[in-house]
């Protein structure tokens, strides 16, 4: 009995104990509907629309002044989450950063064990990406809080190296602090990209020397009627479209080319070789990805009559055409590509996948915490 009592006593001490604390589990556990309004989101709350380490380069911007972080992959926007930065006296430092170190089950060597899941560090003097506490207001020791299965989708996304920047309302481009569908940061260097437009009555544009290789990824844009290219993580060409029918297909929809394509007819060969078009070349079939809110659609085929309903310039459509290869993803949203002051209404898209196809009709800073 003496030996079973000690035994007992010494499980409830390793209980009690600091490294014995079991770890809290912080935010929502599941990611809200991607047409979720981002202004919008309560605290912990965070939206996930889907990822593949395959689709091209990821990097993070964090929005102190909107308490906000956005991921990114391959230029697009795939998942926001609300955070909790800095608080006074704390700050969490402005700039680009990358992740130097990570450790899923690391805990604080100056605050009492504190667990810090899902570390990502980005200084060597405390500053990190992890789960933690999110009360909706800036409330760290100058990490950055995520929810807690926020962070791990981000941590298991993410590689060392990544890019992070950090901006504040007076100290970066009103395109950082208010990030909106399109990357805008280079995701290699982390310098911001702008959000550069058409130029006067041009209907598209295309990149001199856009990168030759690289995984291919798509935005289409219902309220700015524009289709943009990413290739690698950069822009390589734009262009104005027109829409059939605007409203036949609505909210955040994702789509992944798959392994077939359909061949022209002889007869559309044989007008392409007269005319030097498009038609000649093969045409992908799509399918649409699950994304939250719309689960059920998750491997659809893209109907030949949804297919038809968007109208791409002929220049830029022999452009792309040959780019797109099984796992190409194209994603259709209401959002505007540009940037609101406000951040509202903001829609995440899926990096994992038309409304429609191609047709012819660093600062000075206090910081304690040791991530």
């Amino acid at each position: 009995m003496p030996r079973l009592g000690f035994t007992l006593l010494l499980s409830l001490a390793l209980l009690v104990s600091p490294a014995g604390f079991a770890v809290p589990f912080w935010g929502e556990k599941q990611s809200s509907p991607v047409d979720s309004a981002v202004d919008r989101l309560p605290p912990g709350a965070w939206i996930w629309g889907g990822d593949d380490r395959q689709a091209g380069p990821m990097a993070v911007v964090v929005s102190l002044t909107e308490q906000r972080a956005y991921v990114y992959r391959n230029g697009i926007l795939i998942g926001v989450t609300t955070v909790s930065t800095g608080r006074e006296g704390y700050e969490t430092p402005t700039g680009v950063f990358t992740v130097l170190q990570k450790d899923k089950d690391h805990r604080s060597n100056l605050y009492g064990n504190a667990p810090m899941p899902y570390q990502q560090r980005l200084t060597w003097d405390g500053v990190a990406l992890h789960a933690g506490g999110l009360p909706g207001y800036p409330e760290s020791h100058g990490c950055v809080h995520l929810p807690t299965e926020f962070a791990r989708l981000l941590f298991e996304a993410s590689n060392l190296g990544m890019t992070v920047v950090v901006a504040q309302a007076g100290q970066a481009p009103v395109s950082l602090v208010h990030p909106g569908p399109l990357s805008p940061i280079d995701a290699h260097t982390g310098a911001d990209v702008g959000m550069p437009q058409l130029a006067g009555g041009n209907s598209w544009r295309w990149a001199m020397d856009p990168p030759a290789e690289g995984p291919i990824s798509m935005v289409l844009s219902r309220s700015d009627r524009m289709l943009v290219v990413y290739r690698n993580g950069v822009e390589i060409g734009r262009s104005r479209v027109e829409l059939a029918r605007p409203d036949a297909v609505t909210g955040t929809r994702a789509y992944i080319v798959e392994g077939h394509f359909h061949p022209p007819t002889s007869q559309e060969s044989a007008l392409a070789s007269i005319e030097g078009n498009s038609r000649s070349l093969p045409m992908p079939t799509w399918i649409a990805i699950g994304v939250p809110g719309y689960e059920s659609a998750a491997g659809r085929p893209v109907p030949a009559n949804v297919v038809n309903q968007v109208v791409v310039p002929e220049g830029f459509k022999q452009k792309v055409l040959p780019l797109l290869s099984p796992g190409t993803v194209l994603v259709a949203t209401d959002a505007h590509l540009a940037p609101e002051n406000s951040g509202g209404h903001l829609r995440v898209i899926d990096s994992v996948g038309p409304s429609g196809w191609l047709d012819d009709v660093a600062t000075e800073r206090h910081v304690g915490a040791d991530p």
